[in-house]
């Protein structure tokens, strides 16, 4: 089992940039593919960022259009953590943000992910 705790959320203007990390319990965090999810208020839970297990420079990423080019996901598999670089932020950029956790391969609907963090705030101003 995967407990994750994610940090980072906050309050930015346009354009600015935020950095999430999602830092997760146990010894086999490698094993997981990890992803970046987020939720506006009345809107459907809706995939960021993915990356496959085991890190390294050969990690396969992928990234939902709308943030392509501005946001990177990458992971620290020695530290438990995986991290969301947000650059370029835009007011519709703002939801609250889940990390979440799969044995599977990478997919990008939310009902694929077992393992969940409870969500930080990411709020852009305009």
């Amino acid at each position: 089992q995967v407990q994750l705790v994610e940090s980072g959320g906050g309050l930015v203007q346009t354009g600015g940039s935020l950095r999430l990390s999602c830092a997760a319990s146990g010894r086999t965090f490698s094993t997981y593919t990890m992803g970046w999810f987020r939720q506006a208020p009345g809107t459907e839970r809706e995939f960021v960022a993915g990356i496959s297990q085991r890190g390294g420079i050969t990690d396969y990423r992928y990234y939902a259009d709308s943030v392509k080019g501005r946001f990177t996901i990458s992971r620290d598999n020695a530290k438990n953590t995986v991290y969301l670089q947000m650059n370029s932020l835009k007011p519709e950029d703002t939801a609250v943000y889940y990390c979440a956790a799969t044995r599977d391969r990478l997919r990008t609907h939310w009902s694929e992910y077992t393992y969940w963090g409870q969500g930080t705030q990411v709020t852009v101003s305009s």
